[in-house]
């Protein structure tokens, strides 16, 4: 018998409408008509539920030891959550759009107020140029409609792998095409010269992870270790998805 939905909040804003739903143990922000941005397993917060965000996890993992992280759209904070509780993050800057979706999120969705998580509203092509410099830059921008077209502006992506610190990781949230390719690909092989990395998920998305500079490889190995260390608290393995990892096509 399936578990019945049931609507806790529904606000409408200039960009429409944003709702929390429940469903068993699970809570869903959507946007619009029914259109998923996240899920949080309502009796372990920082579980990640979906391939996607575990994917975006372990691009943070290719830093040995990140400091700070710009997350450049929130929703329900779930990976943000997970970074905060699973990396050795000090200082955490996250840029959401619509005012309504911390609040939200905080109220009905067990975002922590962790006083690490400084949250500015606003769009984040605009204040990106005012955010600190990061180890790890995260963007997942999507609107009800697909994703922003900051995921395909030559200039934002530019600008966020020159946010980076040395040795940072840029981790998009891109997308994926009927071919397993990244949108924009012919764009992202151009723009960061064909050094990057794909990880491609089971919800159709392709996960780019980009490093701050042209030296700067992939260590594997290490991702190996420190995925493997940190698979006991996770509850799951990120080796398939490592194991998924291929150069930029």
């Amino acid at each position: 018998m399936d578990k019945q939905e049931e609507l806790l909040a529904e606000v409408r804003d200039e960009f429409g409408l944003v709702r929390v739903l429940q469903v068993g143990d699970y809570r869903f922000l959507e946007f619009g008509a029914a259109v998923e941005q996240s899920c949080v397993f309502m009796r372990d917060p920082s579980w990640l539920e979906y391939d996607y965000t575990r994917a975006m996890l372990m691009g943070a993992l290719c830093h040995p030891a990140p400091e700070t992280a710009l997350f450049l759209g929130l929703g329900a904070g779930t990976l943000t959550q997970a970074c905060l509780e699973f990396l050795p993050l000090e200082d955490v800057e996250a840029i959401e759009l619509r005012p309504a979706v911390p609040e939200l999120a905080m109220r009905y969705l067990s975002l922590q107020n962790d006083s690490r998580l400084y949250v500015r509203i606003g769009d984040a092509v605009e204040l990106l140029e005012s955010a600190e410099t990061a180890d790890l830059i995260f963007v997942d921008l999507y609107t009800d409609v697909g994703p922003a077209a900051a995921h395909l502006a030559w200039n934002f992506l530019k600008r966020c792998q020159e946010k980076l610190n040395p040795d940072g990781w840029l981790i998009i949230n891109q997308w994926g095409t009927d071919d397993d390719k990244p949108l924009g690909a012919a764009l992202l092989r151009g723009l960061f010269h064909r050094h990057y990395w794909e990880c491609p998920v089971k919800e159709g998305n392709v996960v780019l992870l980009v490093p701050a500079a042209l030296e700067q490889a992939l260590d594997e190995e290490g991702l190996r270790q420190r995925a493997a260390c940190l698979a006991p608290r996770l509850g799951y393995s990120l080796d398939s998805l490592i194991a998924a990892l291929r150069p930029a096509s």
